[in-house]
């Protein structure tokens, strides 16, 4: 019981990678964990953490409690270098190395992010989710329909954007109908979840493995079928509880604008760059994503001049151009990036890293991995990512970088991505929809149904282990 509340407290405070392992750009055998200014750092971080976890309540931004613990736990690492004798090149060395891990993510997340800005700027969502709610289905079919929707969506969008599109669709077809929108939306929760596991591309977690190496493109498909279960057998049970009424059909039609499909093509395209990158010719994938968007850039260009719309520079002095007259300009798509989370992860990443060179993960890596044991600590990971944001968590464990067949690793991406379902609260789709479906779509709400919820958990691991059983 010691191990497992200190595997836990050490994980929520955010620590990142032990000394030992050298992954932080420099090799030293000291320990700083019991040093004052260790202490601190790991409380300042848990403090950053704590003021994210409220920011629904306090409106203040995510991104911003994280960065200021991130420049000065690094601060305080440098003191405690000299202090303890230790050459200055090393912290140098250890903060390059996690600004480059973090350059490759924010590349590759910037140029997936314009890709869903332009799809949705071109309405190819308003227009799916015209077609939905203008059907006149019943609404259980809905709730069938709005749940294998974001199962099978996030794997190529993120998560949130997924939750968002079909949340929209639950409350265009039933706003007054509390209980529906409640089952609907917890169903979406765990479908988009579940669907991103799956896919490098349908989570930042999955992103983070495949990005490190720990599976190759196609070894994440070994977690298809968990996944599947994962959001099937809670699904099963709520959709019992779902009303059968055919609401009443609302009267939308919206059309995608030119260009659509073919920005839709591009994005495919700009996966098979950023996997042939990857796995063909040795190089990051945020490369070929970045040669992606640059298939955007010039299509973006094309459609200004197939509209016959003036490029923004060219109009008259003192005429302004409305929003909807505004030519599609890919800049702008870019300046819609979600730059509050693109941030956080800079501080999320800077924060471990930082704590890592203390030395704080050692302790955790033994107590957890050799203590409990692979399995049982990569079952714990997932609970974890219920309570705090999964990036952390699992970044935490790829810093670690315990010693792990490829089982292990697919076992810990399935947790960690599929183990903020059990709490409205452990996914930025959970949160998202606490937003769009304010007072219906509850913490409590989505609590009540976590004993399900965790039958599905249960399952989708047991799968996995029996499954796949020769990959451990």
């Amino acid at each position: 019981m010691k191990t497992l509340l200190f595997c836990c407290i050490t994980l929520l405070g955010g620590a990142g990678m032990a000394f030992a392992s050298g992954h932080g750009g420099g090799e030293t055998a000291v320990s700083l964990t019991a040093t004052s200014l260790g202490y601190a750092s790991l409380a300042l971080f848990v403090l950053a953490y704590v003021l994210v976890i409220f920011e629904e309540q306090t409106h203040l931004r995510k991104s911003k409690p994280v960065m200021m613990a991130a420049g000065v736990i690094w601060v305080l690492l440098a003191i405690s270098y000299r202090m303890a004798g230790i050459p200055a090149e090393e912290a140098h060395n250890a903060i390059l190395h996690n600004i480059t891990e973090y350059a490759e993510l924010l590349l590759f997340l910037l140029a997936a992010m314009t890709y869903i800005n332009s799809m949705d700027e071109r309405n190819v969502f308003q227009a799916l989710r015209s077609v939905l709610v203008s059907r006149g289905f019943s609404l259980r079919i809905i709730f069938w329909i709005t749940g294998l929707l974001a199962f099978i969506i996030s794997p190529l969008a993120d998560n949130l954007t997924t939750a968002l599109l079909m949340g929209a669709v639950v409350m265009a077809v039933a706003p007054n109908n509390k209980k529906f929108v409640a089952l609907a939306c917890i169903n979406i929760v765990v479908g988009a979840n579940a669907g991103g596991a799956f896919s490098p591309f349908g989570d930042i977690t999955t992103l983070m493995v495949w990005q490190k190496g720990q599976a190759t493109f196609g070894q994440f498909f070994y977690l298809f079928v968990p996944a599947l279960l994962n959001w099937l057998i809670p699904a099963i049970i709520m959709s019992l509880f779902v009303s059968k009424d055919t609401p009443e059909a609302v009267d939308e039609n919206v059309a995608m604008k030119f260009g659509a499909r073919r920005i839709i093509f591009l994005f495919l395209m700009t996966i098979v760059t950023a996997v042939s990158f990857h796995n063909f010719l040795d190089l990051p994938p945020a490369a070929g994503m970045m040669l992606g968007l640059s298939y955007l850039g010039f299509f973006s260009y094309y459609i200004k001049i197939k509209e016959k719309r003036s490029h923004e520079y060219d109009k008259p002095l003192g005429i302004s151009i409305s929003d909807q007259d505004d030519p599609f300009d890919i800049f702008k798509r870019v300046a819609r990036a979600e730059w509050d989370t693109l941030l956080f992860f800079y501080g999320v990443i800077l924060c471990v890293g930082g704590l890592s060179q203390f030395g704080y993960l050692a302790l955790v890596s033994h107590q957890m991995y050799d203590g409990l044991g692979a399995t049982n600590a990569n079952i714990l990971v997932g609970i974890l990512s219920a309570i705090v944001d999964n990036i952390p968590v699992m970044f935490a464990v790829l810093t670690m970088d315990p010693s792990m067949s490829l089982g292990q690793w697919l076992l810990v991406t399935l947790t960690a991505g599929v183990g903020g379902s059990l709490l409205s609260i452990g996914s930025a789709a959970g949160v998202a929809l606490m937003g769009t479906a304010r007072g219906t779509y509850t913490f409590g709400a989505h609590l009540k149904w976590t004993p399900i919820i965790a039958l599905g958990y249960g399952a989708s691991i047991y799968c996995h282990i029996l499954i796949n059983s020769k990959l451990f």
